[in-house]
């Protein structure tokens, strides 16, 4: 009897430390937040884990997750361009580019749609999908060869024991759910809170930004410039969902940006949502992006057309839209927020200057973000 319940005991020890193993193995994830900023929402399915989120950063930069193994997700989106890339126009593997210029990869857990233009796609794990798998355009060419991405990790031993850790309750499964999911799960991670703009609004450091950028600060924050009302919030954008707000917020815009039969045309190739919608009013409706660390994003729109901070002020946005700029009328389809404004040569060295103030540059440099495989 008394071995019995000796080895019932041992039994239930051992039960408890696999038990606790795994639940270290899958520890609450500790947000790296300021105490003014709320938490993220993450899916039920996919709770957040450091041994994930370092797996997703490997995946992010490994090249074998391209057909011919050239690109990575990192080719388009660098740590020191607030995750892009710097082209007007992003490349794929067989060298014939998208129609949008890379999106910044910054405090995009906080978003409730991803993309330029599609307000379906509301999910990091579906969207990851994209660039790997997709044909239009091709990224990092993938379609119809899961069974080799699959076979390349599967191969690598550092990929079988981070699989391991990340998904222990799966017994390490190598799938393309595990896949996308590790490589959300670092996406999520990537959050930028320490610019000097904050530092001096919300952690009492008033000399952390110059005179000129608070002048900027209130000249954005002017009904006359009208920035706010689209780049507001903890991330200067109007789209935004996180654990304190109980709907998420969206924001399509047209800007003006194209007036090509001066009843609001944009080209066939890029209509914004109406691609998704088909919905006439929609034209020329894209997300608005934020603005963290924008002074580092250049060249700026959808299409990378604009390239420089101070001509999106004073070539875009001061014209009502860069469509006046290029010899067209105000486009009838602009925001209502699009009303042009005057803007003398100091007013416009502080409103740059204030961009310039949301620059994180620990962010820029964290090593947690960068390439694992230097």
């Amino acid at each position: 009897m008394k071995t019995r319940l000796l080895a019932t005991g041992l039994g239930f020890l051992l039960c408890a430390i696999g038990t606790q193993h795994h639940l270290f193995a899958q520890e609450t994830y500790q947000w790296q937040v300021p105490a003014w900023v709320p938490t993220p929402r993450v899916p039920e399915d996919n709770p957040m884990s450091t041994a994930k989120v370092e797996l997703g950063r490997h995946l992010f930069y490994d090249k074998k997750l391209s057909a011919d193994q050239s690109m990575s997700c990192a080719t388009c989106h660098e740590q020191d361009k607030s995750f892009t890339d710097g082209n007007a126009l992003s490349p794929g593997i067989n060298g014939l580019v998208g129609a949008r210029s890379s999106m910044a990869l910054v405090n995009i857990a906080y978003l409730p749609v991803l993309t330029w233009a599609n307000p379906l796609m509301t999910a990091l794990e579906t969207q990851a999908l994209v660039p790997i798998f997709g044909s239009h355009p091709i990224e990092l060419g993938m379609e119809g060869k899961e069974d080799l991405l699959l076979e390349r990790l599967s191969e690598d031993k550092r990929y079988v024991a981070m699989f391991n850790a990340a998904f222990p309750g799966d017994d390490g499964a190598i799938t393309l759910d595990s896949i996308t999911k590790a490589i959300a799960s670092f996406e999520r991670s990537l959050l930028s809170f320490n610019a000097p703009y904050y530092r001096y609004k919300y952690n009492d450091e008033p000399d952390a930004i110059s005179a000129s950028a608070k002048r900027g600060e209130d000249l954005f924050f002017g009904e006359r410039l009208e920035c706010y009302h689209c780049h507001g919030g903890i991330s200067f954008t109007d789209n935004m969902v996180h654990s304190r707000l109980a709907f998420p917020e969206q924001g399509f815009h047209n800007t003006g940006l194209f007036n090509l039969d001066n009843k609001g045309a944009y080209p066939l190739s890029n209509m914004g949502i109406r691609e998704v919608t088909d919905d006439p009013r929609d034209e020329g409706k894209f997300r608005t992006p934020t603005l963290l660390n924008v002074a580092q994003t250049a060249p700026y729109m959808h299409d990378g057309s604009i390239a420089t901070l101070e001509e999106v002020i004073t070539q875009h946005y001061a014209l009502q839209g860069l469509a006046v700029a290029n010899g067209a009328s105000p486009s009838p389809l602009r925001s209502q927020f699009i009303v042009g404004f005057e803007i003398s040569d100091q007013e416009l060295a502080d409103v740059v200057e204030f961009l310039n103030s949301l620059t994180d540059e620990e962010f820029l440099n964290n090593p947690s973000f960068g390439d694992p495989f230097k």
